[in-house]
């Protein structure tokens, strides 16, 4: 099994599709007024937004984009008018991390792992 897409609520379609643009991922398929697909810049997954008439309340989910690049990455970005929650921190989990939030106050994080991505010293055997 291998993930495919993850897809995120939006109030405004043309709005997000602008933000995930300057954030990085190439538009494959627009189809207004209710979905948008975007293509990673690396690797093979995907990532959508859907039209909804009202945002999901509560805690939400988290989106990860690995960005090997990440200081320089989050230096540029925010050079394009994008605002961050947190600067590229190191985390205890051994992992760096930047926050920032799309339109729609949809939680996304950049971040960079290296090798404690999928192999952590505490991953189970």
């Amino acid at each position: 099994m291998n993930l495919n897409q993850v897809t995120l609520p939006t109030l405004d379609l043309a709005q997000s599709i602008s933000f995930y643009e300057t954030l990085g991922l190439r538009l494959i398929v627009h189809a207004p007024p209710r979905y948008a697909r975007f293509e990673c810049p690396n690797g093979d997954s995907t990532f959508s937004l859907h039209l909804v008439d009202e945002l999901p309340s509560g805690e939400g989910s988290y989106t990860y984009f690995e960005c090997e690049d990440l200081d320089e990455r989050v230096v540029a970005l925010q050079a394009a008018g994008l605002d961050f929650d947190t600067q590229p921190t190191d985390e205890t989990w051994r992992w760096r991390e930047a926050r920032l939030r799309d339109p729609d106050n949809n939680r996304l994080i950049l971040f960079w792992a290296g090798e404690d991505r999928k192999n952590p010293p505490w991953r189970l055997g």
